[in-house]
């Protein structure tokens, strides 16, 4: 019996998003390793060039199987995957409003509230889901990190755009926001061990910590970013431990969960380097930034093969048209 071909976009998976959101930040973070070391400013905008362009294609994608058959958006947050990737859709939104802030002001003001909008409209439709839907779906995971407390990412591009008060904000109520989930998560994983294919999850609660750091050095607290920046050493110096542990399951598309806290340490001790914080932030955000540029483009190209062959969609639960 013949059995057509699937159409193009069908079941995009949610799961592409993830790598792109680092791939977006390990650009950002070549071009501040630009006023640290000097580096060659092309570096940087060849890597968010392609990544734009990346994104973009992704983007269209993802909107041909929204536009044939909108309820897929709600049965892909039914599953972690799909609610991982779609939170970094728009977390990569606020990574794109940054690459553009210095060429194009308007265009970034536009990309920035665009995300803000689709992120609170995102964080709606999953409560509404938590509420409504089965018990398990409510389970805190280093997922909410994306969700909730992912507004952070919105300041590395509102503050170069003159948005201080709403930095503010979003620094104050993110940080909140991080607490609570990094204690539950805590006291969780205290009481029960963490399913193997889950593991690479755990890496995400690293990205809140750099990201608030960040954005307190960007707000001029220094003595706040110091703080989370040695929170963020502690997180990392843990999953490095343990890293046989979390990688146990093998490659599997939730690498993608690698990607952008790498990008967001490197970030983070580049900033503090640039703002003379010490000669210690500056090695160790070489030795991230080299991590990171290893690493990011190797799991984003497995990923993107996957998506490529066909078998990322089943693989990650994606919704089909």
């Amino acid at each position: 019996m013949f059995t057509p071909r699937p159409r193009f976009g069908d079941q995009t998976p949610p799961a592409i998003f993830p790598p792109l959101l680092g791939a977006f930040g390990l650009g950002l973070a070549w071009r501040r390793a630009g006023e640290v070391f000097a580096a060659p400013t092309a570096v940087s905008e060849l890597i968010l060039g392609a990544v734009t362009l990346l994104f973009l294609f992704c983007l269209v994608a993802y909107g041909i199987k929204v536009r044939r058959r909108p309820g897929v958006v709600i049965e892909d947050l039914r599953v972690l995957p799909g609610r991982a990737g779609l939170a970094a859709l728009v977390l990569s939104l606020y990574l794109l409003a940054a690459t553009l802030v210095p060429l194009a002001r308007p265009l970034a003001e536009a990309v920035l509230w665009a995300g803000l909008a689709l992120h609170l409209g995102l964080v709606a439709l999953v409560i509404r889901g938590f509420l409504t839907g089965p018990a398990e779906q409510r389970a805190v995971t280093p997922v909410w990190h994306l969700l909730f407390v992912g507004f952070i990412v919105a300041p590395i591009a509102a503050l170069p755009l003159g948005h201080v008060g709403l930095s503010t904000v979003i620094f104050y109520g993110a940080g909140a926001a991080a607490a609570v989930i990094w204690t539950l998560s805590l006291v969780q994983l205290i009481r029960r061990d963490v399913p193997v294919p889950l593991r690479p999850l755990l890496a995400i609660h690293l990205a809140p910590a750099c990201l608030l750091g960040t954005v307190a050095m960007l707000l001029d607290r220094p003595g706040a970013a110091l703080v989370l920046a040695g929170l963020a050493g502690a997180i990392l110096a843990a999953l490095l431990v343990r890293l046989a542990w979390v990688i146990r399951a093998g490659f599997t598309p939730l690498w993608g969960a690698f990607t952008f806290p790498l990008a967001a340490f490197a970030s983070l001790m580049l900033t503090l380097a640039a703002a003379g914080q010490g000669g210690a932030f500056r090695l160790v955000g070489a030795v991230a930034l080299i991590g990171a540029s290893l690493a990011i483009p190797a799991i984003a190209a497995k990923v993107m093969q996957a998506w490529a062959k066909g078998g990322l969609g089943p693989k990650t639960n994606a919704a089909r048209v």
